[in-house]
């Protein structure tokens, strides 16, 4: 199936530019694309995508997802004496705050002091760390074996049968840990029923916010945790320009998204994320449960990422489809790409995360949308920090007086909303080095 793309506008974003062409763009060859009757988003559709051709075809070759290479030969993880640092550190600080013992679900601040990525199931698997020591873990004894593989650093295990209470298991290691004369600490992600199982076992102790220690590690990214994120945010770029050039007139957003899907897959990263919105629908930022289908002159938002070993990117891109930009549609563009460099401009290694939101808005403001959160305008805040979550500690909004620092690591994102019209988001990672910031 051939299809002609008269002018697809690549307008510059981010730190990645790319031409503004007024020459037709080459035929786009589509005869691998599968037609869909019907399309769910999900991972149900990614193996039938395998196939699809999305490339340029007779002026440059082909692009199909099966010739698509991993980009991830040079990736270093994260090894086990930067992990025991961690926890050297937290305990530091554990120490300074009378903090007896970290008490970690599952999600990502025990895969940061760990290693281990465990399923939140309806069966506790807690892990403690102590003041001193190593990790400590409580888990269901049928699944001693399994979590043993994973374990890296520590080798105390407590295992606790079907018929038995877990939390009994659990208070009898933070009883030996000094408690009675410091604070128990919970990290944010304990959800409650543990935190209550614990609680009933040990009523007498005081429980606190485990946030000062883990928030206080994972805020600042080390060089081979910016190594890693710069990778995944290569890969979410390369992907975003595969999916580009998938696009043609009937895509839905879910094709759009499984397509992206799989290209992070081939490109050797694990997909975290991939959405796009057409049209009016870019107005949303999170995007509309309304059916869209493309077609030529509709503004395509962009939003995708990855994750290299738990690392994640988080990228938007916004382009004309199929046709020239209208002077609306440009004027709105450029003035979106300087609100996000006055946002870069303002992220400066002693400023405060909120100036960074205040660059931002102000040239919106000046440019005739908001003011503050209003719509048409930036009805969000201008950024997020990010790491092993998309979303992290360290945003970029009003009222955030923390100040920037080496290692910090954050979107800079000033969406342009305009209900009814269309939106534009241009949106890129950032981090402090030791010279100020830099664009991932």
């Amino acid at each position: 199936m051939w299809i002609s793309i008269k002018k697809l506008y690549y307008l510059q974003y981010g730190h990645f530019s790319f031409r503004i062409n007024h020459n037709p763009m080459p035929l786009l060859n589509r005869r691998g694309f599968l037609s869909f009757s019907t399309i769910a988003a999900g991972s149900g559709v990614f193996a039938g995508l395998n196939g699809c051709k999305a490339g340029i075809d007779k002026e440059g070759p082909d692009v199909t997802l099966d010739s698509l290479a991993p980009l991830t030969g040079n990736v270093i993880p994260i090894g086990i004496q930067e992990k025991l640092e961690r926890i050297n550190k937290a305990q530091r600080l554990m120490i300074e705050q009378k903090i007896a013992a970290l008490v970690l679900d599952c999600g990502t601040s025990l895969e940061y002091f760990t290693g281990v990525r465990w399923w939140p199931s309806e069966r506790p698997m807690v892990v403690i760390i102590p003041f001193q020591g190593g990790p400590i873990y409580i888990c269901p004894a049928f699944e001693e074996d399994r979590l043993r593989q994973l374990v890296k650093i520590g080798n105390e295990f407590h295992v606790w049968q079907e018929d038995e209470n877990p939390y009994s298991k659990i208070a009898v290691v933070l009883a030996r840990l000094d408690t009675r004369r410091w604070n128990v600490g919970v990290e944010e992600r304990v959800r409650f029923f543990i935190f209550d199982g614990i609680r009933k076992e040990l009523p007498h102790l005081e429980y606190v916010s485990g946030d000062p220690i883990s928030v206080s590690c994972r805020l600042i990214k080390s060089k081979s945790e910016i190594a890693l994120m710069k990778k995944a945010n290569e890969i979410t770029v390369a992907a975003i320009k595969s999916g580009i050039k998938f696009l043609q007139e009937g895509v839905s957003p879910a094709e759009f998204s499984a397509f992206v899907a799989n290209a992070h897959q081939k490109f050797g990263a694990e997909h975290d994320f991939a959405m796009a919105n057409f049209g009016e629908a870019s107005a949303f930022p999170h995007g509309s449960i309304k059916p869209q289908k493309l077609k030529k002159g509709d503004v395509v938002l962009m939003d995708c990422g990855c994750r290299v070993e738990g690392y994640c990117a988080d990228i938007s891109r916004t382009i004309v489809f199929g046709a020239s930009p209208t002077k609306r549609q440009l004027d709105v563009w450029n003035l979106e790409k300087r609100a996000q460099a006055a946002g870069f401009e303002a992220a400066k290694i002693g400023s405060a995360c909120e100036e960074v939101d205040k660059a931002a808005r102000d040239v919106l403001i000046v440019g005739g949308f908001g003011p503050g959160y209003k719509v048409p305008g930036l009805p969000h805040r201008t950024g997020h920090g990010i790491g092993l979550d998309g979303h992290e500690w360290g945003n970029m909004v009003k009222g955030n007086k923390l100040l920037l620092d080496v290692g910090m690591c954050f979107s800079i994102e000033p969406t342009i909303a305009i209900p009814g019209e269309f939106g534009v988001r241009l949106e890129d990672c950032a981090f402090i080095g030791e010279n100020g910031c830099e664009w991932f």
